[in-house]
């Protein structure tokens, strides 16, 4: 009978350290949220540099590349109210109404992931994606997700909505190097932010997807298609 009872009892081992080490990697996930204060000090603060650019940096060293850093902050209100409505409608539709996720494009992108049995839509809201530049890296895990999605909880409950469009846009990537909608604004189109036009701020909306694999002046069959898509939907809301 002793016998017997060995291999049940190495399998209830078995169970218990792996679900230890579960329980372990969730913690290590959790423990790299924001702390609360660090969240609200964003009310006042801008960060020097983010998680992104730090990653971008790594990415060039490991590579022996040179890297430099182009950004500028600038304020909202001296930012088009063009780039404004382009990013709303091209990233984040319910910006202004949903509580940092939104969790219809939740449900879609779930349901897409689990039929193709891999990540093939995104699903993250204009405040998840400020929270993975600003702390995490690009990786695109679940849990790393879900960091996301807490983030963008407290991103929303201690700033208000500008203040988030404010920071989202003078962080959010374009190209190598060149972070920000000022930075892009002047390499692209050799004006300030406050200046842009629709079909700029649309063309630069377009690409921010992917800003490593296309530039706005493009003639790639994926910018048009995206710039003509925003331009469409801005028309649509009156913009």
């Amino acid at each position: 009978m002793k016998e017997r009872g060995r291999p049940k009892r190495k399998r209830v081992t078995a169970v218990k350290v792996v679900l230890g080490l579960v329980i372990l990697f969730v913690a290590i996930e959790i423990a790299a949220l924001p702390f609360p204060w660090t969240v609200a000090g964003l009310r006042t603060h801008n960060p020097s540099q983010t998680a992104l650019m730090k990653e971008r940096m790594s990415q060039a060293k490991a590579k022996h590349r040179p890297f430099r850093i182009r950004q500028s902050f600038v304020p909202l209100s001296r930012i088009s109210d063009a780039m404004v409505h382009a990013v709303v409608v091209g990233e984040d539709g319910t910006f202004y109404e949903n509580d940092g996720v939104d969790w219809y494009e939740v449900q879609q992108s779930f349901d897409a992931d689990w039929r193709a049995k891999k990540i093939v839509r995104g699903s993250s809201t204009i405040t998840m994606q400020l929270a993975k530049n600003l702390w995490f890296s690009t990786s695109r895990d679940p849990l790393t997700k879900l960091n996301e999605m807490l983030s963008a909880f407290m991103l929303t409950h201690y700033l208000t909505k500008n203040r988030i469009m404010e920071l989202y846009l003078n962080y959010i990537e374009f190209e190598r190097g060149i972070f920000g909608i000022q930075a892009a604004s002047r390499v692209y189109f050799g004006e300030p932010a406050s200046q842009l036009t629709r079909d700029q701020a649309a063309r630069l909306a377009a690409i921010i997807p992917d800003p490593l694999g296309f530039i706005p002046l493009s003639g790639s069959r994926f910018v048009s298609y995206r710039t003509n898509i925003i331009l469409v939907r801005m028309g649509a809301r009156g913009w």
